[in-house]
């Protein structure tokens, strides 16, 4: 990413009903660190995220809490996706005096998809009940109305929140606020942002990076970013027939530092799965996307299923 980070406070109030707390992770994926917010308007809050663990996350979690309003207490965290830096801070907000002090605070998060796996997750601690978000699902606290809406295609487990007061959205890590983001299924993740883009939200609140103005007019531009990558690879098979992700990248990425090119494959190799659930693509051997394939799949040819498509 070239694009310089805009500098974010550690503790910000976004509206009359929504606080920002940095995770205080920063780094190359998380940018200027988690976002984690602070919701409602009244004593009881949600608090969606709760950052990476970082040793110093906790007390300005309860600094915050207490410059919002002296009474105030967080009842739920609603936790986005299975990436650590979401959820590594629970252990120690659970464990807290002054934030848990009755041990009542309710965890809650979307369950993986039968047959799916989060390797960050395999270090979630099991001494914590968790309960199944749902689509759909609401969560009411004073002057604010939480929707949960399912956008898997980042992980198969992401979840963002819409706030109905406001029409603005909580969208983790499937739209951020400086750059673009990973996902692990094309296909998913752009039907997830077709989802969202027809809620016309004024305003996103990111997992990373500053808040969104216009969030309708963001949500349309990652979209449209991925189509025309996909449109790219559309016209490398109208030139020819059987290409390899490492050959596609070698052409669209050419300007780029051969550095780059590996990573880069990732992304290409996604958007062939994408056009291959699309019936536009195949390839001789079908290998699943996990990491002990990847040498397989980067060098594997892939054909147009019919050329009159193009």
């Amino acid at each position: 990413m070239t694009e310089a980070l805009v500098s974010i406070p550690t503790f910000s109030k976004l509206s009359s009903r929504v606080w920002r707390v940095l995770g205080l992770n920063p780094g190359k994926v998380t940018l200027q660190g988690t976002n984690t917010y602070i919701l409602g308007a009244g004593a009881q809050k949600l608090l969606i995220d709760c950052g990476q663990g970082v040793s110093e996350y906790t007390p300005l979690l309860e600094n915050s809490l207490k410059d919002i309003q002296a009474d105030a207490y967080i009842s739920d965290i609603i936790i986005s996706h299975g990436h650590f830096d979401h959820w590594g801070g629970l252990h120690d907000i659970l464990s807290s005096s002054i934030l848990n002090p009755k041990k009542q605070i309710r965890v809650h998060k979307f369950p993986l998809p039968s047959g799916k796996h989060i390797d960050h997750l395999k270090d979630f601690p099991q001494d914590i009940s968790v309960l199944p978000l749902k689509d759909e699902q609401t969560f009411k606290v004073d002057d604010a109305t939480l929707k949960v809406i399912y956008t898997p295609g980042h992980t198969s487990d992401h979840c963002t929140f819409w706030l109905e007061e406001e029409k603005s959205l909580f969208t983790a890590d499937c739209v951020l606020g400086q750059g673009s983001t990973i996902f692990e299924d094309l296909h998913q993740y752009l039907s997830g942002l077709d989802k969202l883009a027809r809620l016309q939200p004024r305003r996103l609140y990111p997992g990373h990076g500053p808040v969104i103005e216009n969030g309708t007019d963001k949500i349309n531009e990652y979209i449209r970013h991925r189509l025309e990558r996909e449109d790219q690879i559309i016209q490398l098979f109208n030139q020819q027939d059987g290409w390899t992700p490492m050959e596609i990248v070698k052409v669209l990425y050419k300007d780029y530092p051969e550095s780059l090119h590996l990573p880069a494959a990732r992304s290409v190799v996604l958007h062939l799965y994408k056009l291959h659930k699309d019936g536009k693509a195949k390839t001789a051997k079908h290998y699943d996307f996990v990491q002990e394939n990847y040498p397989h799949i980067i060098n594997s040819k892939w054909y147009w299923v019919n050329q009159n498509n193009l």
